[in-house]
């Protein structure tokens, strides 16, 4: 049996990411760490957390969940970016994935396949 497919959630609202741990549940994958701020994402990859995909709110309160996308890029996690106003996006991450909220559970499976989650 394959291992789960791991992925980080960082999302400030909290029925937002309790959504969104569900679906990946629903999916199969495994919530590898859920993070209410920068910080404690940050905390989360530096105490050396490890996941295959992260999903990333881009305002997570009030501050710019970037810092944070450089970190997993540089560890060789995808990420895709959750955003419910349209924010602006660095250029270094302006053909990253974008799912809109609410997000619905094909999108979410879509981008997931395209960082290799199967079923």
């Amino acid at each position: 049996m394959a291992a789960p497919f791991r992925v980080l959630v960082v999302e400030d609202e909290g029925l937002v990411a309790m959504m969104l741990e569900d679906l990946l549940q629903d999916l199969g994958c495994e919530v590898a760490g859920s993070a209410a701020s920068i910080a404690q994402a940050m905390a989360w990859i530096d105490a050396g957390g490890e996941a295959d995909a992260a999903l990333l709110d881009v305002n997570v309160a009030g501050e710019s969940v970037f810092p944070v996308a450089d970190a997993l890029a540089a560890r060789g996690v995808a990420v895709a970016f959750t955003t419910g106003y349209g924010e602006g996006f660095d250029r270094r991450f302006e053909n990253a994935v974008v799912l809109g909220k609410p997000i619905r559970q094909d999108r979410l499976e879509t981008a997931l396949r395209g960082f290799g989650f199967e079923r």
